[in-house]
C-alpha cells in the first residue's frame, strides 16, 4: 500500500501520532531529570524554574530534531514509504521546515533565559554543541547518520552533553559522578536508534543509508544489542561497588525485566521487519524506566 494510499485511510490519526512520537520526549525528560537528581543528591538544593524551563526547552528540541529529520529525509527521498512521515502527512515539506526552526529558536532562547539568569553561559554552550551535533546526524552537507554515525551523535549529545548541562543548571560546576552516570544514560539512548534500523534494512540500502544494521545484518546486530544492554548494567553494577554510585541507585535494576524481553524479542524477530519495528518502543520504554529509577535512587541517597 503507497503512502497516499494509507493517507485515506481511518488510521491517519495513528499515523499523526506515530509521526509526533510522543514517547521519543523521554530522550529528554531522562538526562535533564536524572541529571537534576543528581546535583539535588549532591548539594541538597533544587531550582524548579531552572529545572522547569530547560525541560520545556529540551522537549522544544527533541520536536525540532524529530520535525527537520523527517523534512531532511524526504529531500533524499529515504522516507517515501514512511506514511508517518510528517512532510508525508502534510505534504508540506517548507511548512515543516520552518516549524521545526521555530521551536529550535524556542529551546535555545529557554536555556538562554537560564544562563541569563545566572549571568553564565555554560549551558546555552553546550546545549549549542548538542544541536549541532543533531544537525549533522541528517543535515546537509553531513548527513553522518546514513555514513552509521547517529549512534555515536546520539550517545554524545544525550549521554553527556545533556546531563552536564542539567547538572550545571543547577549547581554552575561539574560533576564526575554525574559524568559516569552519562555513560549509561547515553548507551541506552542510542539503543533506541539502533533498534529503529531493524525494520528498514532494505530503505536504507535504497537510499544508501549505511547504519549499523545495515553494515553488521539483523543478526549480528541482535547480538550487539545483547551486549550493550548488559554492559550497561554491568557499568552501574561496577560503579555502585566501587563506592562512586550510593547503593540505593541498584533500584534501576528493576528495569532488567524489560531489558531481557528487547533483546529476546529482537533476537527471535530482527529478520521480520513488520514484526520487529516495534522494537524501538521498548528500547524507549527501558531508557525511560531505567532513568527514572536511577535518578530515584540517587534522591534517595540524599541525606
Amino acid at each position: 500500500m503507497t503512502t497516499a494510499e494509507l493517507l485515506k485511510t481511518p488510521s491517519r490519526s495513528k499515523l499523526w501520532l506515530a509521526a509526533i512520537k510522543p514517547p521519543m520526549y523521554t530522550v529528554a525528560v531522562v538526562p535533564i531529570g536524572l541529571g537534576t537528581a543528581i546535583a539535588v543528591a549532591e548539594s541538597g538544593k533544587f531550582q524548579s524554574g531552572f529545572f522547569t524551563t530547560f525541560l520545556l526547552s529540551a522537549i522544544a528540541i527533541i520536536a525540532w530534531i524529530n520535525i527537520s529529520n523527517d523534512v531532511f529525509d524526504a529531500d533524499t527521498g529515504i522516507d517515501k514509504n514512511k506514511a508517518e512521515s510528517v512532510v508525508n502527512l502534510t505534504g508540506n515539506r517548507n511548512l515543516m521546515f520552518w516549524l521545526s526552526n521555530l521551536l529550535l529558536v524556542g529551546g535555545i532562547s529557554g536555556v538562554a533565559s537560564i544562563c541569563w539568569a545566572q549571568q553564565d553561559w555554560t549551558v546555552v554552550a553546550i546545549v549549542a554543541l548538542c544541536c549541532f551535533l543533531g544537525y549533522t546526524y541528517q543535515g546537509p552537507p553531513f548527513r553522518l547518520g546514513y555514513l552509521g554515525l547517529g549512534e555515536i551523535i546520539c550517545f554524545i549529545c544525550f549521554g553527556p552533553l545533556a546531563l552536564t548541562a542539567a547538572y550545571y543548571s543547577q549547581t554552575q560546576s561539574f560533576s564526575p559522578v554525574n559524568l559516569a552516570a552519562s555513560v549509561i544514560v547515553g548507551i541506552l539512548t542510542s539503543l533506541i536508534l539502533f533498534c529503529s534500523h531493524f525494520h528498514q534494512v532494505a530503505d536504507d540500502i535504497a537510499a544508501g543509508k549505511k547504519s549499523p544494521i545495515v553494515r553488521l545484518g539483523t543478526q549480528l546486530g541482535s547480538k550487539v544489542l545483547t551486549v550493550a544492554t548488559i554492559l550497561s548494567y554491568l557499568l552501574l553494577v561496577g560503579l555502585v561497588a566501587t563506592g562512586v554510585f550510593p547503593l540505593t541507585t541498584l533500584w534501576a535494576l528493576l528495569g532488567s525485566p524489560i531489558a531481557w524481553q528487547l533483546c529476546r524479542f529482537v533476537a527471535q524477530n530482527h529478520d521480520r521487519p513488520e514484526i520487529v519495528r516495534t522494537c524501538k518502543y521498548l528500547a524507549v520504554r527501558l531508557h525511560f524506566v531505567s532513568g527514572v529509577l536511577l535518578g530515584i535512587g540517587f534522591i534517595l541517597s540524599h541525606r
